[in-house]
């Protein structure tokens, strides 16, 4: 973990974040910990539990696939069960699992990254938003992407922009609840090699030479014409999760380095 911590931010409330075992979605556990709150961390990998551990007595860790709604209403009871409510909910999982031009993605490779980097967020939106309303309050923030606007990922960028969408609709239908939405989209972003890849395939030539083009397109539509950190992506998340935003909702906020997506 690394970056400015906010003491208290968080105090008393408690939050979810999927997608928990590494990458933003580890930072986002760890900050969110950090600043007081109670955390239930989700995952479909066991590595979940290190994190946790790693947290201590305020998180918990629950194993569960996101993309379908059964996991996500079993990960919504057991923190709720745990920690008696939900205040913040961090939809984070998703990810390109391949990177290809259109044309050259099988039929069943689109469905896996509608699947990956959509329903997460869909189902998860969908559990958690009864325990909000009986509280009458809440935020949820999703983790969309700039890749909305960018080569070889069409797939992968139509889910995200659904997630956008999603971000839009439920912020009209909540404010009245007092429920905030609000979505970051992340540019590139440089973090530890995941310990458990979306797709363990070795990469063909081709397959290389297509995710260098991404890479490419995405440090020149950045004007600061690098990567970003999980801790940059992590502190734009828990700022639009906190009451320091509580005048914010229905936004997608573009943390990307200038490029706007």
């Amino acid at each position: 973990m690394s970056g400015f911590i906010h003491p208290n931010r968080f105090a008393g409330k408690t939050a979810i974040v999927t997608g928990a075992a590494q990458g933003i979605g580890r930072e986002v556990a760890l900050r969110m910990a950090a600043e007081g709150a109670r955390v239930a961390l989700v995952d479909r990998s066991k590595l979940v539990a290190e994190v946790a551990a790693e947290i201590g007595a305020v998180a918990i860790a629950i194993e569960a696939d996101l993309e379908g709604f059964e996991g996500a209403s079993l990960a919504v009871e057991r923190a709720s069960a745990a920690f008696g409510g939900i205040d913040v909910l961090v939809n984070n999982v998703g990810g390109t699992i391949w990177a290809k031009p259109y044309g050259e993605y099988a039929p069943d490779q689109i469905e896996a990254e509608i699947r990956r980097s959509l329903f997460p967020t869909l189902w998860c939106c969908r559990a958690v938003l009864p325990a909000m309303l009986a509280r009458q309050g809440g935020v949820i923030v999703n983790v969309s992407s700039v890749a909305t606007r960018g080569i070889n990922r069409v797939p992968y960028a139509a889910a995200k922009g659904g997630v956008n969408a999603i971000t839009a609709c439920l912020a009209f239908e909540y404010a009245e609840h007092n429920i905030r939405v609000c979505a970051t989209a992340p540019g590139g972003t440089d973090a530890p090699p995941r310990m458990i890849p979306r797709n363990a395939a070795p990469k063909t030539p081709a397959e290389e030479r297509w995710m260098g083009e991404v890479v490419t397109q995405t440090k020149a539509s950045s004007l600061m014409h690098r990567y970003g950190s999980t801790a940059e992506q992590a502190a734009a998340i828990l700022f639009l999760a906190s009451d320091e935003a509580s005048y914010i909702t229905g936004v997608v906020l573009p943390v990307a380095g200038g490029d706007l997506g």
